[in-house]
């Protein structure tokens, strides 16, 4: 008995990894969907829109105009998603009140996934939700997460894929160089 115990559990452990590899493939084939733009570019203006968001009830990249905003697309599944939360909040903490604005832009298709991984990695940031992936298909990312610096004057200065805890001295630094510019 316990020997097929051991196996339905392994069976079961499958099946969960069978459908975390199917949702992520799901995830990529709708990022690099026909129709997705070829990307954005580093010194290009960033693509507005406007998305769902707790507070206010919705977000728009127009009303952040004079900010340095450090845009990231995140979901629930993703493992680096996890780690670069903490290290948006501390960014968050250390720098809004020189114009910074944290933003992610979370891709789950089912916002209770969404909320269940805020409740274990709280973000004291602005948090908006994208279901339908449209705005990472005008931005084309293509690796989760991917941030984009944004500067005050709403044009694209950073564009980096993943997230490492040892990038994070060159991000920063990037975001300090942004705030130290005006909005032109």
């Amino acid at each position: 008995m316990r020997e097929t115990g051991i196996f339905m559990n392994s069976i079961r452990s499958v099946g969960a990894h069978r459908a975390w590899a199917a949702a992520t493939v799901a995830a990529a084939l709708a990022l690099s969907a026909p129709g997705a733009q070829a990307g954005v570019e580093v010194g290009q203006a960033a693509p507005l829109f406007e998305l769902p968001s707790e507070q206010p009830t919705t977000l728009s990249l127009q009303q952040l105009r004079g900010q340095v905003v450090y845009l990231d697309f995140w979901a629930s599944w993703c493992g680096p998603c996890r780690q670069s939360f903490p290290w948006m909040a501390e960014m968050h903490r250390r720098h809004a009140a020189q114009g910074l604005a944290v933003v992610a832009v979370n891709l789950d298709t089912r916002m209770a996934d969404a909320q269940a991984f805020l409740k274990s990695v709280p973000a004291p940031f602005r948090i908006a939700y994208d279901p339908k992936g449209q705005t990472p298909r005008e931005y084309a990312i293509k690796a989760m997460p991917t941030s984009l610096l944004i500067g005050r004057d709403g044009r694209i200065r950073q564009i980096h894929a993943g997230f490492r805890p040892s990038d994070t001295a060159a991000l920063e630094a990037a975001i300090l160089e942004a705030l130290k510019e005006s909005a032109k």
